[in-house]
C-alpha cells in the first residue's frame, strides 16, 4: 500500500510543526503532502525548511473541503489519510490504518483529547435515514482507498463545516463500508482556553439542512430531523440563558441565524440536487474546478 497523507492547515504553525513530527516517526514512509490556505504566521516557510514534506500547495481559499480536495488532487498514493493540522498520530497509527484498509474501503479511528481531569475518546456513530444505513468517520483521522474517493469526486466544496458528515451519507449510497480501528489513533492536548470556539449555529444548520435536502430530497424525515436538531439546541441554549450563560437577545439572534439557515441550507439542497442526479450527489467536487492552488512546491 502506498499511503498518501494529506494535513490541510491554517495559521497553526507550531501544532503543524509537532503534527508533521509525529507523522515522520509513525509512517516514515508515507507521502506527505501539506495544503496550506492561506496562512499569515511562516507556516509556508516552516514547512520548506523541513525534509519530510513532500508536496506543499498554497491555497488563498480557507475552506477546509477545498483544501482537503486540493490534497487529494496532488496525491500519489492509492490510500490517502486526511488528518488535521493540530492532532498528533500514535505510535501504532499506520499499523490501524493497513488493518482498516483491508477490511473497508474507509477507515478511521480515536481522537484522545488530554483534559486536566483525564482524557477523552469517542466510538464509531451509526444512524439509519431514510433506509439507509450511515456510518460517520472522524474527517480528521481518516483514510480512503482512492477509488473511493474517486467515486465520491472527494469533498462538496459548498460546505463550510459538516463536509465529513456529508461525504458519510454518500458513502453509504455508493455502498463503499466504513470500519473502525482502535489502534488507528491521534491525540490532542488540552488548551489553556479548553479549545473552544464560538459556533456558528447558521452554517451548523444550513450545512445540515443542505446535506440532507441533498441526499435524500425534500422528504418528512429530512424535516423532522432538522427540526429535532433546531428544538435539541434551543432547549439547550434556553438553559444557557437561565443560568446566565446567553442573554435573551442573544438566544433570539442564535434562533434567527437557526432559521435562516435551515431554510438557505434545504433550498440550496435541492438545487445540488438537482444538479447532481447520480449517487455521488456532488455538484462541487474535485472535478468542478481546476484553480485551487495559487502555488505549489513539489519534492518528490
Amino acid at each position: 500500500m502506498d499511503l498518501s497523507v494529506v494535513v490541510p492547515t491554517l495559521n497553526g504553525r507550531d501544532r503543524l510543526a509537532t503534527s508533521l513530527d509525529a507523522l515522520a516517526e509513525a509512517a516514515p514512509e508515507a507521502e506527505v503532502v501539506v495544503v496550506n490556505g492561506p496562512s499569515a504566521d511562516g507556516t509556508t516557510g516552516m514547512v520548506r525548511d523541513r525534509d519530510d514534506v513532500d508536496v506543499l500547495i498554497e491555497l488563498s481559499d480557507r475552506t477546509l473541503n477545498v483544501a482537503r480536495n486540493a490534497g487529494i488532487e496532488a496525491a500519489s498514493g492509492d490510500a490517502i489519510a486526511f488528518v488535521r493540522y493540530d492532532v498528533a498520530v500514535e505510535e501504532q497509527w499506520l499499523d490501524g490504518v493497513t488493518a482498516g484498509l483491508d477490511e473497508a474501503a474507509v477507515v478511521t479511528g480515536p481522537s484522545h483529547q488530554t483534559l486536566r481531569a483525564g482524557m477523552t475518546t469517542e466510538t464509531l456513530e451509526r444512524r439509519t435515514i431514510c433506509g439507509r444505513d450511515v456510518t460517520y468517520f472522524n474527517g480528521d483521522n481518516v483514510a480512503f482507498h482512492r477509488d473511493a474517493l474517486e467515486e465520491l469526486d472527494g469533498f462538496d466544496e459548498y460546505l463550510q463545516t459538516g463536509g465529513a458528515r456529508d461525504a458519510a451519507h454518500r458513502l453509504a449510497e455508493t455502498g463503499y463500508g466504513v470500519t473502525w480501528q482502535p489502534t488507528m489513533s491521534v491525540r490532542t492536548e488540552y488548551e489553556a482556553d479548553g479549545g473552544m470556539k464560538e459556533r456558528d449555529w447558521g452554517w451548523k444548520y444550513r450545512a445540515l439542512g443542505y446535506r440532507l435536502a441533498k441526499n435524500y430530497g425534500l422528504r418528512p424525515t429530512v424535516v423532522r430531523r432538522t427540526l429535532k436538531h433546531a428544538r435539541t439546541d434551543a432547549i439547550a441554549t434556553a438553559r444557557d440563558v437561565i443560568r446566565g450563560n446567553t442573554s435573551p437577545t442573544g438566544w433570539i439572534g442564535t434562533g434567527r441565524d437557526v432559521i435562516a439557515g435551515i431554510a438557505t441550507g434545504i433550498s440550496d439542497g435541492v438545487v445540488a440536487r438537482a444538479r447532481d442526479r447520480s449517487s455521488t450527489r456532488n455538484p462541487h467536487g474535485c472535478s468542478k474546478r481546476a484553480d485551487r492552488a495559487v502555488a505549489k512546491y513539489d519534492w518528490r
